[in-house]
């Protein structure tokens, strides 16, 4: 076996894992893909002879690649967190003791992944790489180039607001819904403006490689090609106009989406992002394993 192959097995039984991580860290299949395959091509160009963890290495590259992607979304900046004073927060529970603090992490399902995007990069980073991964904080310091104690300090604060956030997180999902539905209706009926009005300005969509190809053999019948990603309000509102007719609204694994099942089986996934009420991101997902895996509830037709 070359080193090559020795290298690949030894990525491959970390893979799963790496994946878990940076999609708890950014809230897409999508993107915690990239930075995944992302990682195995600097692990290809590094030194593996000086890479003593390589478990470790690569949860540290993933990372930070997820980190600079959660900075440039520019959601909310880390300065302006950082100016936040601590008694602004939820008071932390002073009986919580670690266990409770396992079982914290353990039950943040998908409607926390709301919750998650409104800590500072930085504040997330922390929290799900010490409290979803028991990944020691002297770790998590040297990847985000913070001091041990400052670590704890942001690990502690996205904490306290995780704990104080469920009721809210629900009350998004419901909103959350009402902007899917809506945005489903506008697409069937081809309602330009409509789209337009649910879109955020910045919008992405983001489509995996069998929708791709999906795409691509429904050319025939006008559908559009989709790219890799796409943005603007321009472009991903027509790539959805008087597209939904085999369209349902679903909670997919939680949370509000679309499928897409022709003949009543879900074929494609289509994830939305909400905030403010607008769309912000749509993940396009029709990797069959990742959609037979995904937890469809309450399908409905569209309005």
């Amino acid at each position: 076996m070359t080193d090559l192959h020795r290298l690949a097995e030894q990525f491959q039984s970390n893979r799963t894992r790496l994946e878990a991580v940076a999609f708890r860290m950014l809230g897409s299949h999508a993107e915690a893909e990239d930075v995944v395959q992302e990682a195995w091509l600097r692990l290809n160009r590094a030194d593996a002879t000086e890479v003593g963890n390589l478990a470790s290495w690569l949860t540290t590259v993933v990372t930070r690649l997820a980190l600079d992607l959660l900075r440039a979304r520019k959601v909310r900046s880390e300065e302006s967190m950082d100016l936040v004073p601590d008694a602004a927060l939820p008071a932390a529970d002073a009986s919580a003791g670690p266990e409770h603090e396992v079982l914290l992490a353990d039950s943040i399902g998908p409607a926390m992944l709301i919750v998650l995007d409104t800590l500072a990069p930085a504040e997330r980073v922390a929290f799900v790489l010490h409290d979803m991964f028991a990944v020691p904080y002297e770790e998590i310091a040297h990847m985000l180039d913070r001091s041990v104690e400052a670590t704890r300090q942001l690990a502690s604060r996205a904490r306290r607001r995780v704990q104080g956030a469920g009721a809210d997180a629900l009350a998004d999902r419901a909103r959350a819904r009402q902007v899917v539905d809506a945005f489903l209706l506008a697409s069937r009926t081809g309602n330009l403006q409509g789209l337009l009005s649910l879109l955020a300005p910045d919008v992405v969509m983001r489509a995996d490689v069998a929708a791709i190809e999906g795409s691509r053999d429904r050319q025939g019948d006008g559908a559009p090609v989709l790219a890799r990603e796409q943005r603007g309000v321009d472009a991903v509102a027509s790539a959805f106009l008087g597209r939904a007719q085999a369209g349902q609204a679903a909670l997919v694994d939680g949370l509000p989406a679309a499928i897409w099942a022709p003949d009543g089986v879900p074929r494609a996934l289509f994830r939305m992002a909400v905030r403010d009420g607008r769309i912000v991101a749509i993940d396009v997902i029709a990797e069959p394993a990742r959609v037979a895996s995904a937890r469809v509830t309450e399908i409905g037709p569209l309005p």
